[in-house]
């Protein structure tokens, strides 16, 4: 067992959270991390016992083109600043990993600078791939390189280089030896090269006993980047698609299906990185259609196998929608001053709070085994087993009320952690009522008593009775955010049901419209293409194109089997040369 086993993650993006400006002065250092000090106490009060913050480190602007690796963002303060910041986490039991952006610098990193002032003769010429002198760029130096996504500001490093790969991980070592960190996520994973992952592991094994390497990965069999020989784990990106569009279609057999085929890719003992938003997607309670079923999303979040991770401010229900153009409105500065109280009056704080303190004390939550009990479209319940005793979920995404009679652990009675309901158990199965919208997590007394008495019925059952209550504005916010106050007003739903209460949450209405159940689970969508493409084997992964290395995915998937709009989806809307490459491979 490692720390990370049993973590809860909060996720900040502290560029955003503390106001700083958009554009990088280089001017003298501005203290804003040390804004963040009194959010630590928050953070542990509502459960979690990790923070993953970043990008932090000298950037032009948004964070992902490093200027230098070895000095905190001037934006932010210095590098004691960030010393400090990592002891008061540590003092009160929180571990911080930070955000490596190791893929790709900004341009004005040292290595790209002496490029460009020597050109030919910069002893650097070899740490990006494929620059190019004959060639031109957008900002007319005279040459040419490969960027990330198509942004020539975001260069990328040549990680084949051995200079790149000791520069890289004596980064690392700097990270452990100066901020005394815990672990690392690795930005854009799915791209990296894998002997380059090996080497950062290598390196994570030396500098510290259970030093986490988390990658984001979108794409692919996360099992090729979460092993004993690269990453530590992965982010969860099918979990969190699953987890709100199962929910906006009123079908569990999605997130079932998701259930299973993770699980199938990485066995029962990998723990994922989960979440439900992040700084790059956006708030959940922006993409949930009945507000409502904020409940049973996180009520799953944290009781499904995986490392559960809450991304700064939707612990209060704030809004945050992607733009084309921006992604503002999904990393808004917030005052603390604003939350202060909101353990105690916002009905969202006090589940996640709630959930946080259940999980903490409930170690079937974290290490036991997945067994599903009863799968509908609309209601869904499983059980995480271990050492003969069961802790039980049910969620319920439809407007009425269900009953579920489930198979149980030896036990006498039940308990629904979050209502404080007890019930009985009659020949190894226990009969239990989950309201309309909701969702409730049924502990054997004897369990409950012992180890999870944090999570009292009284307290629990404020979250569930207390009515939604208006939350503070964002400090900054951008344009299109304000607008979603006018989907706001159009229906005001409870974020959970009081449990005594007969009534089915109201189906909330969005610009006229009514989301109808859908009563099907996932189904294989036929496909539509365009212009049939031809793969030719014989060409290399890295000689095919965007659309043939789709192409190629796809039909290495149908040799496993059906096809799912699901999967489809995610092959069409990858566009990146680099990370196609690596998934085609991981089959």
């Amino acid at each position: 067992m490692a720390w990370y086993d049993e973590a809860i993650f909060y996720h900040i993006y502290p560029l955003g959270l503390t106001g700083a400006p958009k554009q990088n002065p280089y001017g003298e250092p501005v203290h804003r991390l040390n804004t963040l000090l009194p959010w630590i106490p928050h953070i542990k009060e509502i459960g979690c016992n990790a923070i993953y913050i970043g990008p932090l480190f000298e950037s032009v602007g948004h964070g992902y083109e490093t200027t230098d690796y070895k000095k905190l963002d001037s934006r932010l303060g210095t590098n004691e600043d960030l010393k400090h910041f990592v002891a008061e986490c540590h003092k009160q039991g929180i571990r911080v990993i930070l955000d490596g952006v190791f893929n790709h610098t900004g341009r004005d990193f040292f290595a790209f600078q002496d490029i460009k002032n020597s050109r030919e003769n910069s002893q650097y010429k070899d740490w990006y791939c494929n620059v190019n002198f004959g060639g031109n760029n957008s900002y007319n130096d005279g040459f040419s390189y490969e960027n990330w996504g198509g942004y020539d500001l975001l260069v990328k490093l040549n990680q084949h280089n051995p200079a790149v790969k000791d520069y890289i991980c004596n980064v690392i070592r700097f990270w452990v030896s100066e901020f005394d960190i815990d672990g690392i996520r690795l930005d854009a994973a799915d791209v990296l090269d894998f002997d380059y992952m090996k080497a950062l592991r290598h390196v994570a094994n030396e500098v510290k006993p259970d030093f986490w390497l988390m990658g984001e990965v979108i794409h692919g069999n996360y099992s090729r980047w979460a092993n004993d020989g690269t990453l530590h784990s992965v982010t969860n990106y099918m979990l969190h698609k699953a987890l709100y569009s199962g929910h906006n279609d009123h079908n569990y057999f999605e997130i079932a299906h998701t259930i299973k085929y993770v699980s199938g890719m990485v066995g029962n003992n990998l723990k994922l990185y989960s979440f439900v938003d992040n700084h790059d997607v956006e708030r959940i309670y922006t993409k949930l259609k009945n507000k409502a079923h904020f409940q049973p999303v996180h009520v799953m979040l944290y009781t499904l196998p995986g490392v559960p991770s809450i991304y700064y401010g939707s612990e209060f229900g704030i809004e945050g929608r992607k733009e084309q153009f921006s992604d503002d409105s999904l990393r808004p500065a917030l005052n603390y001053e604003d939350y202060r109280t909101a353990i105690t009056t916002n009905p969202y704080t006090k589940l996640i709070a709630a959930l946080g303190k259940l999980r903490q004390n409930t170690p079937a939550l974290c290490y036991g085994d997945y067994q599903e009990l009863e799968l509908q479209t609309t209601h869904f319940a499983y059980a995480r087993n271990l050492d003969g005793k069961s802790v039980i979920t049910t969620v319920n995404n439809g407007d009425n009320e269900v009953t579920m009679e489930l198979a149980c652990g030896n036990s006498a009675e039940y308990v629904g952690a979050l209502s404080g309901e007890r019930v009985s158990v009659n020949g190894g199965r226990i009969r239990v009522k989950v309201s309309a919208n909701s969702g409730e997590i049924w502990i054997s007394a004897e369990t409950l008593g012992e180890s999870v008495a944090p999570v009292c019925a009284e307290e629990a059952e404020t979250v569930k009775a207390v009515e939604v209550v208006e939350k503070p504005e964002m400090v900054e916010r951008s344009e299109a955010v304000e607008t979603l106050e006018t989907v706001e007003s159009l229906a005001v739903v409870e974020v959970v049901e009081n449990v005594e209460s007969a009534e089915p949450v109201e189906k909330v209405e969005i610009a006229g419209t009514v989301e109808e159940p859908k009563t099907e689970p996932a189904k294989v969508q036929e496909e539509k293409k365009p212009d049939k493409i031809v793969v030719d084997w014989n060409k290399a992964y890295e000689e095919m194109s965007v659309e043939e290395l789709q192409e190629a995915i796809l039909e290495k998937m149908r040799k496993n089997g059906p096809v799912t709009d699901y999967m489809l989806g995610t092959v069409r809307e990858n566009t990146h040369h680099g990370s196609l490459v690596n998934w085609v491979k991981s089959f």
